[in-house]
């Protein structure tokens, strides 16, 4: 007999520890096990062939998962020695059922000896394979709750129940383990989202922060009523009416927060960061562009869900349409505004930047204001003080204001009404000015 090693181990009598090292072995790259031989290789044999044999198998088949049968093999020895042959695994990791996906469940081999996988090794793992799509890949985390996500499929008329959730993505069909799918929608959802509100176009001055957390129904639901707050209502008059109107679209603000949820990279750790201020809202979300798109194409329309899965319960779920009308309905609700939303797009970060509207039309006003007082002559700001005192004059009021000809006359009002400085209604006798 050879001493153990990498790929032997010995054990003088079955116990529930041969269970982690049949783990180990096809965790790593196989191995054989000696059930009847201590550690010095020497064969001591078995006191119970047939009820050991028996034990072993049904424990193999029972204790771990997914089911490892098919790459071991039993062979018995002289009737005293019961040989397993293990062959490395192709679905790892396997771990002990009754323990899960955590490190006191799977093992690896190490030398001569069985030890715990760190969970790094247990990632690799997974993405070795599951392949690389997040979201089907087995959670690390396999105590989920769902009570977000049932309220969410309950307020939008849509079964939740465990018999769906393998159609849905959130259980995988080899072992019945939760996917990542099934984290992100669970009440133990790990990831984030920031949102920071400033005093100052440099997003430099704090004002107010907070961090909402859980399902990314949660998020979604405590992110928008956030917002919501943080989009001020700047009113005007016109005559007797009053006229509201929001910084920001309210469905701009949650086609925008969607477009983060669904599509960003959950494979890496940071949050969802949404910066606020006077001017604008910024939705940046983890992950740049998937291969092959542009920004020009996201604003054409053009998409390519990076969690298909995810993005299909959302469309389920009539939150969102289809891929890629949120960014264009966007930049429709934009489409009169004078600032216009923006996409700026780095290998691992995904912008979308929403302007304020109120501002916006606040500046274009100033913009407008200043070339118009850069070409106010003399007459022109004496017939404007004018108006600011006794809100109107006709044509012979402006005459003799001005001492000049109806011609003249004419010719100012008419340049002052192309700039947008005055309004002129009736004519002849009955013509007059006032301030626009």
């Amino acid at each position: 007999m050879q001493y153990e090693s990498e790929r032997i181990e010995y054990k003088s009598q079955l116990t529930d520890e041969i269970y982690k090292e049949v783990i180990a072995f096809a965790n790593t790259d196989g191995g054989i096990i000696y059930i009847g031989v201590d550690d010095q290789g020497n064969a001591t044999g078995i006191d119970d062939v047939d009820g050991t044999y028996t034990r072993l198998t049904n424990g193999v088949r029972d204790a771990i998962q997914p089911d490892v049968t098919m790459f071991v093999r039993y062979v018995l020895q002289d009737n005293q020695v019961i040989r397993i042959e293990i062959g490395e695994g192709s679905y790892k990791p396997y771990y002990l059922k009754g323990k899960g996906l955590k490190p006191n469940g799977v093992y690896v081999r190490q030398g001569a000896s069985s030890v715990q996988a760190s969970p790094e090794q247990i990632r690799q793992m997974i993405k070795d394979s599951d392949g690389d799509v997040y979201e089907q890949m087995r959670a690390l985390q396999q105590d989920l709750t769902f009570e977000e996500a049932a309220a969410a499929f309950k307020r939008y008329k849509v079964e939740f129940a465990e018999d769906k959730y393998i159609a849905l993505g959130m259980r995988n069909v080899y072992d019945d383990q939760y996917t990542n799918l099934a984290l992100l929608l669970s009440d133990q959802c790990q990831h984030t989202t920031k949102i920071a509100v400033f005093g100052d176009a440099e997003n430099i001055t704090f004002k107010d922060a907070k961090e909402f957390g859980g399902s990314v129904f949660k998020q979604l639901d405590d992110s928008y009523a956030y917002l919501s707050l943080c989009n001020r209502t700047a009113s005007t008059f016109e005559g007797l009416e009053r006229i509201d109107k929001v910084d920001y679209p309210e469905d701009a603000i949650r086609e925008a927060l969607l477009n983060a949820l669904v599509h960003r990279d959950y494979s890496f750790s940071g949050s969802i960061i949404i910066n606020v201020n006077d001017s604008c809202m910024e939705f940046i979300s983890i992950g740049g562009l998937l291969p092959g798109l542009s920004a020009e194409d996201i604003r054409s329309g053009i998409s390519q869900p990076r969690n298909r899965n995810l993005a299909e319960v959302f469309h389920r779920l009539r939150l969102i349409e289809s891929y890629g009308t949120g960014i264009r309905k966007i930049y429709a609700l934009y489409k009169n505004c004078p600032a216009q939303p923006r996409i700026e797009v780095t290998h691992n970060t995904f912008k979308l930047i929403l302007p304020n509207m109120n501002a916006a039309v606040e500046e274009k006003h100033e913009e407008k204001a200043a070339e118009q007082a850069a070409n106010i002559t003399p007459q022109m700001k004496i017939v404007l003080d004018y108006l600011k005192e006794y809100g109107e004059m006709n044509d012979e009021d402006l005459q003799e204001l001005l001492n000049i000809k109806k011609t003249r006359a004419y010719m100012l009002t008419r340049r002052m009404s192309e700039d947008g400085l005055i309004v002129i209604s009736g004519r002849g006798a009955t013509k007059k000015f006032k301030l626009k």
